[in-house]
């Protein structure tokens, strides 16, 4: 019987736990750390890699997903769907500003109530949806990356050049948090097989994503989700299956307040892992909802709580 996927994840927070290296980082809580890590996840029978040591909260991930696949920046849009994830950095720069310690939910609500003032404050910069869907060029142009992406998946899938990223060097100043997940590069296989079997069979297409930095704890359970996710919609959009997602990371570790978080996940069995079918076909990748994804099989551990580091 194969091993279950989910043990490279906590394979990784054995390793990061006594191989790395203890340092401070940009938000002075501290972490264990390690260079270069890859996982990699078969979605092709309709798995849905959704983490069962702890309960992942697949639903948010998602929604995070479809915000970036929109183009929007401002966390209003976010609220409206109940998703607070990216609230503390807005928050955090307006109490800096203001000098006013507003608590989080005072501070959401008004964002909510009052457009202008979500205009000025809750917007987090050009991250990443704006790259993905609105780059600006030198000459003032604008390229969406996720359309050209599908473009040519539907053209020309044997390209080695189907990918988009957010590492825009002349506007990181402006973000309100580097892009983490940098590089979406997409991979068809099968392409052979579905020309020569004569029985309708697809190809399935895979995704690499390039992490430069991995929170272990926190984010890499919603990356992983929310990645997924992509890859069965793209697949869709292109008239393909999913295949396998390959993650990578880069800087990959666990927060020093997420010791006990870690501890917890690796004295747990992982169950099997939930399966994914969506509902529906929107027109264009930007046209799915929540509501098109439905999740059977999910039966995680308890959820557990740690901060999040600012």
């Amino acid at each position: 019987m194969a091993r279950h996927a989910e043990y490279q994840y906590l394979d990784l927070i054995q390793h990061v736990l006594e191989k790395g290296d203890r340092r401070i980082d940009r938000t002075d809580v501290g972490t264990l750390s390690i260079f270069g890590a890859m996982m990699r996840f078969d979605l092709s029978d309709g798995t849905f890699p959704v983490y069962t040591t702890k309960r992942v909260f697949w639903k948010t991930a998602v929604k995070e997903m479809l915000w970036f696949l929109k183009g929007e920046t401002n966390i209003q849009s976010l609220l409206r769907e109940n998703v607070r994830i990216w609230t503390d950095w807005p928050l955090d720069k307006y109490r800096k500003a203001t000098g006013d310690e507003v608590s989080q939910e005072d501070f959401e609500a008004r964002v909510l109530a009052d457009d202008e003032f979500a205009l000025k404050w809750g917007d987090l910069g050009p991250v990443y949806g704006k790259q993905w869907r609105r780059w600006v060029d030198a000459d003032g142009n604008e390229h969406d990356q996720v359309a050209s992406v599908i473009r040519t998946l539907k053209t020309n899938p044997s390209s080695r050049r189907m990918l988009f990223h957010a590492w825009n060097v002349g506007e990181l100043d402006r973000m309100a948090l580097s892009p983490c997940h940098m590089t979406y590069q997409f991979h068809v296989s099968g392409l052979g097989d579905a020309m020569t079997s004569g029985h309708g069979s697809k190809p399935q297409l895979n995704l690499l994503v390039g992490q430069r930095s991995c929170d272990l704890g926190l984010g890499n359970p919603f990356n992983i989700a929310q990645e997924a996710a992509l890859v069965h919609m793209v697949a869709q959009q292109v008239d393909m299956t999913p295949g396998e997602l390959v993650w990578v990371g880069g800087d990959t570790h666990l927060y020093l307040n997420h010791i006990d978080l870690a501890n917890t996940l690796l004295s747990r069995e992982p169950r099997p892992f939930p399966k994914l079918r969506l509902l529906k076909r929107p027109d264009t990748i930007d046209g799915y909802s929540i509501d098109d994804f439905e999740v059977s099989g999910y039966d995680p551990h308890p959820a557990i709580d740690a901060p999040v580091a600012v």
